[in-house]
């Protein structure tokens, strides 16, 4: 097939390390190509089926920029699953990982010491909210994270029960998916799950549970908890910990109405119960903020992160209130801290301060948000836009008065989208969520707009 670049118009060269505006998606062949294809099948024949949904087979990539194995340069509107925030193979992160790699790769830091996880832990405490002392505790993962924090609070309260929210997703290892309720299919056939998981409804305003509106409504969805749930089914004295995102991820993206973490904080606050703020997702300065939460004036008491903090590699952490420190051999791992995770990591918060990408990704959060409103004013199919910083989603919609969703039509725009050269990722039941690097420039928001827009139209005509 020859050289055909998207829309007619000229490519651009890969963009180097300095970042200079581009414009910059290549297409030679379909996608997936020729050589995809010979992967994707061997793939299908090796790998236990897991979520993969775009035929996007990766040979290389930097910056926002990802080449397959048939020589496409496709822009990244996934980032790893919000995992490559400073981008892919940033320069200084690449450095940190194939130095420390020379010098030590493992030597198990939940037995032995090293530095470098020391650290890390201190930067950690430093960048996380709240004045009072910290500790750290390593992971691998989100759903490790989010296991260590939920053991964490159940040892210290001596409480059998943690509350969490409908639509959340905390991962899926069997005491993470016992509070992730996203999806059915993740769920499905595990049961019985781990004692002491209660939901409930999440403060997701476009599709109020309640049928209500904000602000008329008062906050319902925080006061529920106290005036709902604590007088019926739920004994407070019995929960150890409250286990939310600071942004909901995987459910939708949807960003609590202002006030509600303040409500929810102040009925815990009452009891003892801990808060525990799942920012393995809308971390790292993926809102404009190091964390979600940031935004909402709630200082919780335990933070869970993952994805970004490894700048690539497998890392997950844990901060917590020191006082909430376990006893020795409480709790443990092999993996966590591993040295070359933890260069990677302290080289990520560092590009993120020197590039100042937390202001980037507020500034060309807004201006997404604007291009894709401008989306909306075209399409009746898009429904809502919603996010912070560069934590964005639109909400694909059959009719915009009974918000059905339309969910056939969402999954044909990302189809159509990875076809010219854009990758991106649903979220929620019809939502498509866009969480680009935080190095992102506008000239290529432009473009991955510029496709969207294509693709939906695209998407129509196939309707």
């Amino acid at each position: 097939m020859s050289e055909t670049p998207l829309a007619a118009r000229p490519p651009a060269a890969v963009p180097t390390s300095d970042r200079k505006p581009t414009r910059g998606v290549l297409l030679r062949t379909p996608i997936p190509g020729p050589e995809a294809q010979k992967v994707i099948a061997r793939d299908t024949q090796y790998l236990m089926t897991t979520t993969k949904s775009e035929p996007v087979v990766a040979a290389s990539a930097e910056g926002c920029w990802v080449t397959d194995v048939d020589g496409n340069r496709l822009l990244d509107f996934a980032s790893g699953i919000s995992v490559l925030n400073v981008g892919h193979s940033h320069p200084d992160v690449v450095r940190a990982i194939r130095e420390q790699a020379g010098i030590l790769q493992h030597f198990a830091g939940t037995d032995f010491y090293y530095d470098l996880q020391v650290r890390l832990a201190e930067r950690l405490t430093q960048i996380t909210p709240g004045e009072f002392a910290k500790k750290v505790f390593f992971s691998n993962s989100g759903t490790e994270s989010a296991e260590a924090a939920i053991k964490i609070a159940r040892w210290n309260r001596r409480r059998p029960i943690t509350v969490g929210l409908l639509g959340a997703f905390h991962g899926r290892s069997m005491g993470s998916l016992s509070m992730t309720t996203s999806k059915p299919v993740q769920r499905a056939r595990y049961a019985p799950f781990v004692n002491g998981g209660h939901h409930i409804p999440a403060p997701t305003c476009y599709r109020c549970p309640y049928k209500m509106e904000y602000p008329s409504c008062d906050l319902y969805c925080a006061k529920v908890l106290k005036e709902l749930y604590f007088e019926t089914s739920i004994p407070p004295d019995d929960v150890a910990a409250f286990l939310a995102e600071g942004v909901m991820g995987e459910g939708g993206y949807f960003v609590p109405p202002k006030g509600w973490h303040q409500v929810i904080k102040s009925t815990l606050d009452e009891h003892g119960i801990l808060y525990i703020d799942d920012e393995v997702q809308s971390g790292m300065g993926r809102t404009g903020h190091w964390f979600a939460i940031e935004h909402f004036g709630v200082t919780p008491d335990i933070i869970t992160t993952a994805k970004a903090v490894g700048g690539g590699l497998p890392m997950g952490a844990v901060v917590l209130r020191a006082d909430l420190n376990l006893g020795t051999g409480a709790h443990s791992n092999t993996f966590g801290g591993n040295p070359v995770a933890a260069a990677a990591s302290l080289a990520t918060i560092g590009v993120i301060e020197r590039e100042g990408l937390l202001q980037n990704a507020t500034k060309q959060g807004q201006y997404l948000q604007q291009r894709l409103r401008e989306l909306q004013s075209k399409y009746d199919e898009i429904g809502d836009v919603r996010g912070i910083g560069l934590m964005v989603a639109t909400e694909f919609v059959t009719d915009r008065r009974t918000k059905e969703p339309a969910v056939a039509f969402r999954d044909r725009v990302q189809t159509e989208a990875y076809k010219r050269g854009l990758i991106l990722l649903g979220c929620g039941r019809s939502a498509i969520r866009y969480i680009p690097p935080l190095i992102v420039r506008r000239e290529e928001i432009d473009e991955g707009v510029e496709i969207l827009d294509a693709a939906i139209a695209a998407a129509r005509q196939a309707a």
